[in-house]
């Protein structure tokens, strides 16, 4: 029996072990959230939670015994500055884990481990971009509202002093008009003109001596063609 031996192996070496779990944390303090299988959440959760408790001290030890896991001093800056200082009234189970069932390559369940006060990005860009447009349309109904008014400013003073220039554009506007309805009068004179001539040419033409509409009276042999198709009826004019 394996007494006084705590913990998975997880199929690797202490060293490998240990690699995996740096990797994870460091991923861990940077999105807050991922995603892995349920044995490696379950064997993480410890070790994070302790790195957090480690930030809410605040010390020297503390950052350093930090930095052996996380390898990054940006991580660390993170940890005692912004995750740490959130948790500082909450005297532990700073992470949750969440399952999310099988995997389909090789069936092995699946689990999310994330803070508690996680927020995932999309709202937190919801919000900002909904603070954005409330803004833009306030900005929006403020330049509308003083257009408005230097319109209606502008309408006052013309109304005013330009009482004889609307009389003078009516009758200009009322000129207008009665020189397009003369010019569409010449325009369908002229194409009714155009029309007879094309109508007597084609009198002319068919009328010509000499001519004569080929009918059904055997002008047009029905000789029989290369091929073997036979020759199409005449078609019939007149």
């Amino acid at each position: 029996m394996r007494h006084a031996v705590k913990g998975r192996k997880l199929g690797r070496t202490t060293s490998h072990r240990e690699a995996m779990f740096r990797n994870q944390l460091q991923s861990l303090m940077d999105k807050e959230r991922i995603i892995t299988t349920l044995p490696k959440a379950k064997e993480l959760r410890p070790l994070a939670e302790r790195l957090i408790t480690r930030g809410k001290l605040g010390t020297v030890h503390a950052r350093r015994w930090a930095l052996r896991w996380l390898l990054r001093r940006d991580l660390v800056k993170k940890l005692f500055d912004d995750i740490a200082p959130r948790f500082s009234e909450r005297p532990g189970g700073y992470l949750r884990i969440v399952k999310l069932g099988p995997r389909l390559g090789d069936g092995a369940e699946r689990a999310v481990i994330e803070m508690v006060d996680f927020v995932p990005p999309s709202e937190k860009s919801g919000d900002k971009a909904a603070a954005g447009k409330g803004a833009g349309k306030a900005a929006k109904g403020k330049a509308a509202s003083r257009a408005a008014a230097r319109a209606g400013a502008a309408g006052s003073r013309r109304g005013k002093g330009g009482g004889g220039e609307g009389e003078e554009l009516e009758a200009a506007g009322g000129e207008g008009e009665e020189k397009v309805a003369a010019k569409g009068a010449k325009g369908a004179k002229a194409g009714k003109g155009k029309g007879a001539a094309e109508g007597g040419k084609g009198g002319r033409k068919e009328g010509r001596p000499g001519h004569e509409p080929k009918g059904s009276e055997g002008r047009h042999p029905t000789t029989p063609r290369p091929g073997g198709r036979k020759p199409t009826t005449p078609q019939k004019t007149g």
